[in-house]
């Protein structure tokens, strides 16, 4: 038992460390378009699912899934949704990061355990707690303040924290295999991105070929950099129990805001660090009510 805990741990530590490392393995591609990282992340992350699944004998669990998905209209409708935001999300993901926003995206996934919470009571029911409500109203003050304070919505934040939730929900209702869910939704994105490459092939703008080949091994790394954090958070969140999973997720958007900063230079000074004290507030209510309400 101790084992599997340690190793839910050693998981959990890796799959947020190097979702908060990423920024870095986007900006060494920098060089190409959001789009094309985006495609080729899909079309290699296809690959790399495959060959895990051989490698771990899962294709009878893939197999059963697509039989219950084809049968269950809804549950496919659901998984194409599914595939459709989290390649929103990623896009916006590298475009800021590509684009001088890396610190608007750790807001993005500060303030996401607070939509999930909000989606949990627009679509499964759930009731909020009085700290739970008073997280929510400091993480909205907090996005208030930061869109007055450069005068528009803070939108690359608020749509990582939207489509991350919402993926999060779908999988939620969903309850598939991580494997095979990971899978299939990049295959039902595998045609498009495809189509998407082999275009700008043809017209000679791709940056994936003979004539770079440190770009070109970087992006075909993108289907590890995308399947194994995954693989690693559906090992931790197997082997944790939920709070304790949830103390980890703000690894990430720590260490992807310290790059923000001291790394690409964002400007980081006492008005957004009065902003992010809101943020970083509602994200203490919030982490303290789920720990006394997991150990009540």
């Amino acid at each position: 038992m101790q084992q599997n805990r340690n190793l839910g741990f050693m998981a959990a530590v890796g799959c947020y460390v190097l979702w908060g490392i990423l920024p870095l393995y986007w900006h060494l591609m920098a060089e190409a378009e959001a789009n094309e990282i985006l495609c080729h992340r899909i079309l290699w992350s296809v690959v790399f699912m495959l060959i895990v699944l051989v490698v771990t004998r899962r294709w009878k669990v893939l197999k059963k899934d697509c039989r219950e998905l084809w049968h269950n209209k809804k549950r496919g409708a659901m998984l194409v949704a599914a595939a459709v935001i989290i390649s929103l999300n990623w896009l916006t993901y590298i475009w800021a990061v590509n684009h001088n926003h890396v610190i608007d995206t750790s807001i993005g996934y500060y303030i996401n355990p607070l939509v999930n919470v909000l989606f949990g009571v627009a679509i499964f029911g759930e009731t909020l707690s009085a700290p739970k409500k008073l997280s929510i109203a400091l993480a909205a003050v907090g996005i208030f303040l930061m869109t007055w304070q450069i005068g528009k919505l803070p939108w690359v934040s608020v749509a990582l924290a939207l489509t991350f939730g919402s993926y999060g929900a779908l999988k939620k209702k969903l309850k598939l295999d991580p494997f095979t869910s990971i899978t299939l939704e990049t295959l039902l994105l595998f045609p498009f991105a495809f189509y998407y490459v082999a275009n700008l092939t043809a017209t000679g703008a791709a940056h994936f070929g003979p004539g770079t080949p440190a770009l070109s091994l970087l992006l075909a790394g993108c289907g590890i950099a995308t399947a194994v954090p995954l693989i690693l958070f559906s090992y931790g969140a197997n082997l944790l129990p939920l709070n304790v999973l949830g103390f980890f997720q703000y690894i990430s958007p720590s260490m992807t805001l310290l790059l923000g900063i001291f790394f690409f230079n964002e400007p980081f000074g006492a008005t957004q660090l009065f902003t992010f004290g809101f943020i970083w507030l509602a994200l203490l209510v919030f982490t303290v009510s789920e720990w006394k309400a997991a150990h009540a």
